[in-house]
């Protein structure tokens, strides 16, 4: 065992005898921090309300067409995949706070340029530097939570940073019904902006200060977040970190959780959520819904419902239960999924090709109807299954799992795995559709999600209620 892997096993910080902090203001904190993921999730839901309406516009130059179109939805998980890798570079350089300060410029930066733009090239500018802040807040922020907060709440505040992206998303959906895209984006500066101004006031977290030697800064953070330094034990750290060298892959405290790490952000993109979101409208079309505009809005409000009922059990159910229980709704839903395309697209035809600008439906009205109605249903139930799980969980265990002298790259390369994977599933979504038909694209789902579970069961540790420094040492075998 190397020196730093000794030194982060001991309880840096730690209530003796199981005492309780005196001061809630970690919780101002961790939503000041989480103000970068409400807006990293109105940037997400930005494109939604927007698309419509600029392929309306009035300036020709401005006008997106169908291959704009795909762009500038698809550019942000590019520019975050580069703002996960700039992220883990900062987070050890620069520290937690800063991180999160500077992400707050890209995010304004970017929507004013698109607020200001006069051809899509500013458009799709624009949307590209949100995307790199969406990077960097989707990795510093769940760090930054879970290393001020204290074990009997890490699950809570952490799940807090999944329960703000969607809030975002949502909030996106319903100023745009109010908003035209221009308005929209000055919107989406108002929430990095108060964040700015929050995170000002708001101390680094105590570890890192730790990590550099500056135990008065580190006493005074506990005492800000928790209310007393007396009452919270710091034993004396020992040789300054020197950061991740290759051959610390063969350590088990290492290995084990970078594995873990990135197998959770796969699963997450290739559990069926993109291609179930896909078709929300569609499918509530289908079921002769008067407004099928408010799919989007109905999909959100069951995200951000199952979301903050998962933040709230998250510290008393644990990580692992919640991961299993959602990856098993994930299973059920997504094969009903498959079943519902199967029964309404009819039998096999002489053509792998699918027009999926054609109605789904090719039964009679009355049992096509009945059957979108089982659509519906399979899709509410699996996105209520996602937001309990395998939505909040990865980027959670993703700030819990690492040692402190790698959490930098380990994190970087976890968000850069989720990004990426991301934007593939999203720009090859319909060559997998042409390729293995609807039903079978979601029965594929359907055996990830399966997958899913299988690895949550065997490779998972259970982290609740632990330090961060006892999840390293059981991945040690201590």
């Amino acid at each position: 065992m190397t020196p730093e892997d000794q030194e982060e096993t001991q309880p840096l910080l730690g209530p003796p005898g199981g005492s309780a902090p005196l001061s809630r203001r970690v919780f101002l904190a961790a939503f000041a921090a989480a103000l970068g993921p409400l807006t990293f999730g109105f940037a997400l839901g930005y494109s939604s309300p927007a698309i419509p309406s600029l392929r309306r516009a009035a300036a020709q130059a401005l006008r997106l067409d169908d291959a704009a179109a795909s762009w500038f939805g698809a550019i942000v998980t590019l520019g975050a995949a580069a703002g996960g890798v700039l992220g883990g570079w900062l987070v050890d350089r620069a520290g937690r706070k800063l991180s999160l300060l500077l992400c707050t410029l890209p995010f304004v930066v970017g929507f004013a340029v698109i607020t200001a733009a006069q051809n899509v090239w500013m458009l799709l500018g624009g949307r590209l530097l949100t995307g790199v802040a969406c990077g960097i807040a989707s990795l510093v922020a769940p760090v930054y939570i879970s290393e001020i907060a204290y074990p009997a709440v890490r699950g809570l505040l952490g799940s807090c940073v999944q329960l703000m992206v969607v809030t975002g998303i949502l909030l996106a959906y319903l100023a745009g019904w109010v908003l035209e895209w221009r308005w929209l984006a000055v919107l989406g500066c108002v929430p990095a902006s108060f964040m700015l101004l929050l995170m000002c006031y708001m101390p680094e977290t105590p570890r890192f200060l730790l990590t550099q030697h500056k135990r008065q800064e580190a006493m005074a953070a506990m005492q800000f977040l928790w209310g007393s330094e007396q009452t919270w034990e710091e034993p004396p750290v020992g040789a300054e970190h020197q950061g991740f060298r290759l051959a610390q892959l063969r350590l088990p405290s290492i290995y084990k959780p970078f594995i873990i790490g990135v197998s959770l952000m796969a699963f997450q993109q290739l559990s069926g959520i993109n291609a179930v979101m896909f078709y929300a409208e569609t499918i509530f079309e289908e079921a002769k819904f008067k407004e099928s505009s408010l799919a989007s809005v109905i999909v959100g409000i069951i995200q951000v419902l199952f979301t903050a009922m998962a933040a709230l059990i998250m510290d008393k159910a644990g990580r692992r239960l919640l991961l299993t229980l959602s990856g098993v709704i994930m299973v059920f839903s997504t094969s009903a999924f498959g079943a519902y395309f199967k029964l309404t697209q009819g039998g096999p035809s002489n053509s792998s090709h699918v027009d999926l600008s054609t109605p789904i439906s090719m039964e009679p009205t009355s049992a096509s109807v009945g059957l979108a109605w089982l659509a519906v249903g399979s899709m509410c139930l699996f996105i209520a299954g996602f937001a309990v799980g395998w939505g909040p969980i990865p980027w959670l265990l993703m700030s819990e799992i690492f040692p402190l002298h790698v959490k930098g790259l380990a994190t970087g390369v976890c968000v850069l795995t989720n990004w990426f994977m991301a934007f593939l599933v999203t720009k090859e979504f319909s060559s997998i559709m042409e390729v293995l038909r609807p039903y079978g694209a979601f029965w594929l789902a359907s055996a990830f999600c399966i997958f899913s579970v299988l690895f949550t069961l065997s490779c998972v540790p259970e982290t609740k209620g632990k330090t961060l420094e006892q999840i390293t040492a059981h991945f040690e075998g201590r």
